[in-house]
């Protein structure tokens, strides 16, 4: 036990910044990921063709393909094309990009379990698209959006690992620094077991409270 917490404590600095840098890869592509998606949901529900074939193109591509080709994508290829992004941003816009794609399809799942008439009443009323998605129908879609949006975000806190295979200091990362200073692999990797258990546990938690809130609320 003393050399399990060994490892720890003598390489608290390593993980507390690995962990510091998944949570920062974690909020800032959770917020845009829910932005682009929501806006993709939209896209995918709307009157307009054109819009309705981006959003469905992006999802597929965007499904279709491997987290890892994202980032492999951004860091070498995009960089060819003149344009130089830094490995840490390459990496929020990776996972926003990825995980865009399957909150769109939670949105727009929750769309159509709104009832049709809901929304021809607001139309017969007057109101615009993005009226009646906004004010009618986002809010009544937004209970049954709750659990699978959840599980879509607990998966992104965990596909932050892939970082660490370019060059972002990450939990994921971790491994390979502790391997060079000789330490334990099975207690390094059972020490990130943990800070990932502290990081999804709360998620976890608020997903089933919102559940029963919402069910409440029906």
């Amino acid at each position: 036990m003393a050399e399990f917490l060994r490892v720890l404590t003598d390489n608290w600095s390593l993980y507390s910044q690995g962990f510091t840098n998944t949570v920062k890869l974690f909020l800032v592509a959770a917020v845009g990921s829910l932005v682009l998606g929501t806006l993709l949901g939209a896209m995918r529900v709307s009157p307009v063709p054109a819009l309705r074939a981006f959003g469905a193109t992006y999802v597929n591509v965007l499904r279709n393909t491997p987290l890892t080709l994202v980032f492999a994508f951004l860091v070498f290829a995009v960089p060819k094309l003149d344009v130089n992004i830094d490995y840490l941003p390459a990496a929020f816009l990776a996972l926003t990009l990825y995980t865009s794609a399957f909150v769109c399809e939670v949105v727009r799942s929750g769309i159509n379990t709104v009832a049709t008439g809901q929304a021809e009443a607001a139309r017969a009323l007057g109101m615009t698209f993005l009226q009646v998605l906004g004010s009618i129908v986002l809010p009544q879609a937004l209970r049954s959006m709750v659990p699978p949006m959840m599980s879509v975000f607990i998966a992104m806190l965990k596909n932050t690992t892939i970082a660490a295979g370019f060059s972002v200091l990450e939990a994921g990362a971790i491994p390979a620094y502790m391997s060079e200073r000789g330490e334990p692999q099975f207690a390094v990797l059972l020490w990130i077991t943990i800070g990932f258990l502290i990081l999804i546990l709360p998620l976890v938690v608020l997903q089933r409270f919102l559940e029963r809130k919402l069910a409440v609320a029906r």
